[in-house]
């Protein structure tokens, strides 16, 4: 006798980022007006941007040595990305917000408790 495995059972019908798209481009649709900043998986033809290529070499030659190894970062994100996060993200926009009410995480998967 087969038996189901009932893991099967909770797979959602669709991929995320296509649910999300489909949302997306009719919310566009219904309010062509409206600016949409995209934080979704982005388009993957082409290339990675010099700046970022930059400050990722950067960072892997800090990692390289012993004073600058990182390994796991705190719960709540390192502090200088906290403290980068709070100038550049708010400070310039006249946004008055302090370190500890930053969260950095490593995606949301890990942050919900479905998946802990």
């Amino acid at each position: 006798m087969s038996l189901i495995n009932e893991n099967f059972l909770e797979l959602q019908d669709s991929y995320l980022f296509s649910t999300i798209a489909k949302k997306v481009a009719k919310f566009s649709e219904n309010n062509p007006s409206k600016r949409i900043i995209k934080l979704g998986i982005g388009d993957v033809t082409k290339p990675i941007v010099p700046v970022c290529l930059e400050a990722m070499h950067k960072a892997v030659d800090e990692m390289g040595t012993s004073s600058g190894f990182k390994g796991y970062g705190p719960e709540q994100g390192y502090e200088f990305l906290r403290k980068a996060i709070v100038e550049n993200d708010y400070k310039k926009r006249n946004i008055d917000i302090s370190e500890d009410e930053i969260f950095v995480s490593d995606g949301a998967k890990c942050d919900s408790r479905k998946y802990c």
